[in-house]
């Protein structure tokens, strides 16, 4: 299994489209499946249309599941940071994409995202790795 790490800097944004570098790693790859994962407590990854609205439609849409108050357990960070611990209940913290020949297999309007609500943790990294079928 061929791994990678990239290294993000997502300044402060919820949704981070990560299509190109996903793209990159798979290329001259064969055929196979890929995973990214985000070693996070904090961020997920999903498949999205972006460019569209979707990305700020999506933000939104945590903000109304997941208020940002002080109604959470986990009280550590900024107010309502324990919303940013509940988000990879919802948005899962890996997602699997089939690959042939070397190219991901998504929709025609999906892209590979990042989703981070935690503002109090703009680096993140997101692990993709690669298995040959």
């Amino acid at each position: 299994m061929d791994s990678e790490l990239l290294q993000l800097d997502v300044g402060g944004r919820r949704v981070t489209d990560l299509t190109a570098e996903l793209t990159r790693f798979c290329r001259g790859r064969g055929d196979g499946l890929v995973l990214a994962f985000a070693p996070h407590a904090t961020a997920g990854l999903a498949l999205l249309e972006v460019g569209s609205g979707s990305e700020a439609d999506l933000a939104d849409a945590l903000v109304r599941l997941l208020p940002r108050d002080d109604r959470y357990r986990h009280r550590h960070g900024a107010v309502g940071h324990g919303a940013d611990h509940v988000l990879p209940a919802l948005v899962s913290p890996s997602v699997t994409v089939p690959v042939l020949g070397g190219e991901p297999q998504l929709g025609t309007w999906q892209s590979l995202v990042l989703v981070d609500t935690n503002g109090d943790n703009p680096r993140r990294t997101v692990r993709l790795s690669f298995l040959a079928g």
